[in-house]
Parts: C-alpha cells; sequence; structure tokens
C-alpha cells in the first residue's frame, strides 16, 4: 500500500521515550555534564514512526530537520514509479545515526530519497535545535564534523568506483566481442584523431584493410562455429604480428582494419607481407591438423596523403583489397 510520504506518525517527545542518549553516535564522547545539557535542548523533540517503505526524506520534502534512528533502519533507495514503492537500498542508515545534516548545514533540498528499510523510530531535530546544539556543545560540533568527514569520503569513495566502472564500460563497448580486437565504434572514435596528428606533425600514416578469402564458402563447408574460430585464430595472428604502437580492429564480417602510425608506405608493405605470410602458415583445427591456407586474407594498403582524410584513405585501402582479390587473393596490394 503506498504510504504520504510527508506523513510520520508522531510517537512521543525524546523525553518520554526509552531510548539513552548515550547510544545516539553524534552524542558520544561527550561528558555527563554536557550529555545533560544536551537532554534538556532536545527533551521536547519529537520521535516519530517510520512504516517500512516509507519516504523520510526526498527532493519534496518541507524544512530543514535531523533525523536520528532510534530503532529499525533508513537507506537510500531509488523509486519504482511502476508502483510507487522504494527499492534498490543502497547506503544505510542504522540505530545511532543520523540523516539530513546537510540540509540542516546549508537549508538546500535533499538530494537523495531516504526510506525506512523496516518499521523505524526516529528522534527529530528541527534545525533551530540542532544549531543550538552545534553553538552550546563543542563535543556535538566535534562530532558533526567527523561524521560529515566521513560521508565526503565515503562518497569520494563513491564516486571514483563509479568512474572506474563507467570507465570499464566504456572500454568494453569500444571492443569487439567475437575477436577481441578493437571495434567500429573505436575506430570512427579515434582514427580522426589520428590522421589529424599525422597532418599535424608532418608523420606518415598507413591503413591495411584485410579481408578473409572465400570465407562465406569456409562457413558454408565447416559450420559458423567453426567460422568464428576461424576469425578468431586471424585476430590473434594480426594482433601479435603489429608494434605496441599499431592497432588492429574488425571493421565488419571477415573484414579487419590495422593502423599503422609514424609508419610510411615501404615499411607498411613489409608489415603487410609478413601477416599475409603468418596468417597462411597458422593452423586453426589443432585437432584435424587442418592448416589455414584454405583460409587466407587478401590485403589492401594505402598512405595517408596530404589532404586526405579518414573515409578517403579507407576507401584507398579498399580499393587496394580489390585489387588484391582480383590478382588473386592471398597476397599484398597497394
Amino acid at each position: 500500500m503506498y504510504l504520504d510520504k510527508n506523513i510520520l506518525e508522531p510517537l512521543s517527545t525524546f523525553r518520554d521515550a526509552n531510548y539513552e542518549i548515550e547510544n545516539i553516535h553524534l552524542f558520544r564522547n561527550i561528558s555527563s555534564e554536557n550529555r545533560q545539557q544536551i537532554s534538556s535542548i532536545i527533551k521536547d523533540c519529537q520521535v516519530v514512526k517510520a512504516i517500512s517503505g516509507q519516504v523520510v526524506l526526498d527532493a519534496h520534502s518541507s524544512g530543514a530537520r535531523l533525523y536520528i534512528v532510534l530503532k529499525g533502519a533508513l537507506a537510500i533507495t531509488t523509486p519504482n514509479p511502476e508502483n510507487n514503492l522504494q527499492e534498490h537500498a543502497t547506503t544505510q542508515y542504522l540505530a545511532g545515526e543520523c540523516v539530513g545534516e546537510i540540509s540542516v548545514l546549508d537549508a538546500e533540498i535533499h538530494s537523495a530519497t531516504i526510506s525506512a528499510l523496516s518499521d523505524s523510530e526516529l528522534l527529530v531535530i528541527e534545525a533551530e535545535t540542532m544549531w543550538k546544539l552545534i553553538d552550546e556543545s563543542n563535543g556535538v560540533a566535534r562530532n558533526l564534523l567527523q561524521l560529515l568527514s566521513f560521508r565526503v569520503r565515503a562518497a569520494n569513495a563513491q564516486i571514483r568506483n563509479r568512474q572506474k566502472v563507467g570507465e570499464f564500460y566504456r572500454q568494453l563497448s569500444m571492443v569487439d566481442g567475437l575477436t577481441g580486437l578493437h571495434n567500429r565504434a573505436w575506430l570512427n572514435t579515434q582514427l580522426p584523431t589520428m590522421i589529424a596528428t599525422a597532418h599535424g606533425t608532418g608523420n606518415p600514416l598507413s591503413i591495411i584493410m584485410v579481408d578473409l578469402d572465400h570465407f562465406k564458402k569456409f562457413n558454408d563447408e565447416y559450420g559458423h562455429v567453426v567460422g568464428d574460430d576461424a576469425l578468431q585464430t586471424a585476430a590473434k595472428v594480426l594482433n601479435a604480428g603489429l608494434r605496441p604502437t599499431d592497432f588492429a580492429a574488425r571493421y565488419g564480417g571477415e573484414e579487419m582494419i590495422v593502423i599503422l602510425p609514424n609508419t610510411d608506405q615501404r615499411s607498411a608493405r613489409i608489415v603487410a607481407e609478413r601477416l599475409c605470410s603468418r596468417l597462411r602458415k597458422t593452423r586453426i583445427f589443432s585437432d584435424m591438423q587442418k592448416a589455414l591456407p584454405h583460409i587466407t586474407a587478401s590485403f589492401g594498403l594505402a598512405t595517408l596523403q596530404q589532404g586526405e582524410d579518414g573515409p578517403t584513405v579507407i576507401a584507398m585501402a579498399d580499393a587496394a583489397l580489390y585489387r588484391a582479390k582480383e590478382a588473386g587473393r592471398n597476397q599484398v596490394a597497394v
């Protein structure tokens, strides 16, 4: 059943509730004399009940106040718009801990939704009362600073973790799932930068288009699972034959592309010939001892010229690739 998030059932005042002030983290490590002073200040503060799933604080909450968990638990949750319930609890606040201190200090709205994980009893300290506690108790001010320091560190750690996860998925989205090579999205992002660098520095850059020969026939004869094995093997051969500064990507289907920064046409041709030779000698059927010559590749080479962009140099390499195929495949053409 949906509960009005703005209505928390009042139970009593703190003076009449059966809770010890020593169990509240904000009031720990404070002299007994100071605790008596604190008890006097908060004695008329309300103790309220939050039913499991009920919103305690969110962006629509009115007023600035501190909520201290006396019993039960609260958590930062994500609203489920389909049934108005709260789910996906993350950070939890247990008995003795508090929420809402930032809004008391800066009088801004709450940036997160905090709900009751279970039936809970909360001590409500209004902003005016909280400031009085800070003014009259160095211990409360010290504990509040320690709490804020902990929360800031925890938030920073969470941000760093999210950044790492985000970078992981960003990198994952740039990798072809079958071959492990870079994918077309990576190529579209990185190649323009490499070409701009080559033009800016005057250094050469060469592109090699690679296409496995008669791959459709191979798939028809051996099946797509074995065809995938062949693609993976070919990708490993390409990667193993490149320098750390070179790049290989899957361009589409059985077609791959090799990018050779700082490499002129003569050096790029040596690389292409070496890759072509390695590919035809590689076995993919270790159990059947069938060598790779039935999966050879044609190589088309182009070197970036002044004024050319990515699509132009790729088109030149693609044209060279078709010349290699027309000349009998399993060879390099420029």
